[in-house]
């Protein structure tokens, strides 16, 4: 009987193996999989015959590698965060190609200097033999041999492509070791606060002094701390683009931290209402962070985790303008009563439907609700909901069915979307799956 064929992963980014039984890997090197039993951890053999546990996400198989063996090459990024990356870079003729809004198409897009920084997007197209193009005269079999065609001659762009943007972000790993989520806080470099909350102080932290984290420092006795710990298991092995990544957590001493990914700009909110003056008119971008946050939500709805605390405050922003989900199931944990219970002066009484006002019935519907919100923060740039009204009133008005007011810069099509999220009735709101579905159209019909 014939063996089946090893399967054989490309390395998409280096790797540095730091605990035992780990195994580094290097950018475009083969790896031959041993066991891929486990989601986030596979273990491989290299080259060298030396095997060890990788990230599952740091890999691709070598049969459907296509254009993601190439720097240039993007994904589904957005126009409107391919705009951002490319300005940030600053040179003329940075390039990247992206996947189109419409399904299987492709778009490039190029940076340039004069008459005035902007960029350009061009479709990447195909005749009837199959060959791709961006000007008829100029046909190439694939899109890395047009690539390099339009490296060395213009052809009808509005530059030849020069390079890439550099360091382009390696994603982080479901913990920080194969089957690892108790951290020792020997490991663990503290430095500047980043800011503080209900649960106590944020710094940034260094891990064995090269991995980035946020260290949250929780309060004593601001949450069940055993349950949470079992949860923390769990938690780690959740894993998407658009989450804030738990690594794991000290909790062998008082107080207990809670480690995760470092996201460069902060808070959501912070960051809306700092850069008021150029987000305000990009509605792209606005949308983008929507449909960003609406990812990881659909995420967490899939694995049926209710975020219970979702707001602009909970979201985190990294570069290349990535927006991600923080804090989700955080609020199960809380001992106080004044965050806890509706009635308590710390409750996101604004961002909370009528069952939650009545109940306190928690959902995925009820995260919806709060999602809505969430995009009118987005939309006004990070005012408050409700402006000063006080807490009665926010009540009687939600009770009445009163809806926030759509924002200036939000599209019709945008506030129907956080109208649906507001039916009273949470088994009429629509999944974020649905959601997420609408807001890509709407996404589409804004020009490029």
């Amino acid at each position: 009987m014939t063996q089946p064929k090893p399967k054989v992963v490309v390395a998409l980014y280096p790797f540095k193996a730091i605990e035992a039984g780990d195994l580094s890997l290097e950018k475009g090197a083969e790896y031959e999989i041993v066991d891929d039993s486990q989601e986030h951890w596979w273990k491989v053999v290299d080259r060298h015959g030396a095997v060890g546990y990788i990230p599952s996400n740091y890999v691709k198989e070598k049969d459907l590698l296509g254009l993601q063996n190439y720097e240039w090459y993007v994904g589904d990024m957005s126009r409107q965060r391919a705009e951002s990356l490319l300005k940030e870079e600053e040179k003329e003729g940075c390039f990247v190609v992206r996947n189109s809004s419409t399904k299987g198409l492709y778009t490039l897009s190029l940076y340039m200097k004069t008459p005035h920084p902007h960029v350009k997007h061009y479709h990447i197209k195909q005749n009837s033999r199959g060959d791709y193009f961006l000007s008829e005269k100029h046909c190439c079999s694939s899109i890395p041999e047009l690539i390099n065609y339009h490296s060395h001659n213009s052809g009808g762009l509005a530059s030849r492509l020069k390079s890439p943007p550099c360091d382009r972000i390696v994603p982080p790993t479901a913990g920080l070791s194969h089957d690892k989520w108790e951290i020792d806080p020997n490991e663990l470099m503290l430095l500047e606060e980043l800011g503080s909350g209900q649960f106590g102080v944020v710094r940034r932290g260094k891990w064995r002094g090269c991995i980035d984290t946020a260290v949250k420092m929780m309060k004593e006795g601001t949450m069940s701390e055993d349950e949470f710990i079992e949860e923390a298991k769990v938690m780690t092995k959740l894993q998407h683009s658009n989450l804030v990544q738990l690594y794991g957590v000290c909790s062998k001493h008082r107080p207990i931290y809670i480690v995760t990914e470092y996201m460069k700009h902060g808070s959501l909110l912070n960051y809306l209402r700092r850069h008021e003056n150029t987000l305000a008119g990009n509605i792209g971008l606005l949308l983008d962070m929507c449909i960003q946050v609406c990812n990881g939500m659909a995420y967490l709805e899939r694995h049926n985790y209710i975020h219970r605390d979702l707001a602009a405050r909970n979201c985190l922003v990294g570069s290349e303008n990535v927006v991600k989900v923080a804090d989700f199931g955080l609020a199960r944990y809380v001992l106080d009563d004044q965050y806890t219970s509706s009635g308590g002066t710390k409750f996101p009484l604004k961002w909370a439907p009528p069952e939650v006002l009545n109940y306190t019935r928690f959902s995925s519907k009820s995260d919806v609700w709060a999602y809505g919100v969430l995009m009118w923060e987005i939309f006004t740039c990070g005012k408050m909901p409700y402006g000063k009204l006080k807490n009665t009133e926010v009540v009687e008005r939600v009770q009445r069915g009163i809806l926030l007011e759509r924002p200036k810069a939000a599209p019709s099509e945008v506030y129907h979307v956080m109208k649906q999220c507001w039916t009273h009735a949470p088994e009429e709101r629509p999944s974020f799956r649905v959601l997420r579905e609408k807001l890509a159209h709407i996404g589409q019909i804004i020009p490029e």
